[in-house]
């Protein structure tokens, strides 16, 4: 008897795998084995930057939080320092927030944290 071949399962697996490639350049979007790479590797990036993407949001509530304090004559140090010790438990994404849309509340925040 001959061998059976599931070609729908086959034939829905590669065309998911080109659908994903859809959109590269050249042979990456159209011949399989580049294109079973490319997703690969996409995908390892995908999955890498996600991660550094939290980073860097960090680094730019900092940055803005920073920005907003120095306006009032304080550093972001003494600002965070005086928040903790005063147990206001507001993150920096929230701050940053602040600082960026809502200067008069801001402003409240930097006066009650180095009174």
């Amino acid at each position: 008897m001959p061998r059976s071949q599931n070609k729908v399962a086959s034939h829905r697996r590669r065309k998911k795998l080109l659908a994903r490639a859809k959109g590269y350049w050249g042979a990456r979007s159209k011949v399989l084995t580049i294109a079973k790479h490319h997703v690969e590797k996409a995908g390892t990036h995908a999955y890498r930057h996600r991660r550094t993407k939290k980073r860097e949001m960090r680094g730019l509530w900092v940055a803005r939080i920073n920005a907003g304090a120095r306006q009032h004559g304080v550093s972001y140090s003494r600002l965070i320092s005086g928040l903790t010790k005063k147990k206001v438990e507001l993150n920096r994404k929230v701050l940053a927030d602040l600082a960026a849309h809502h200067p008069q509340a801001f402003a409240e925040v930097v006066k009650f944290a180095t009174s």
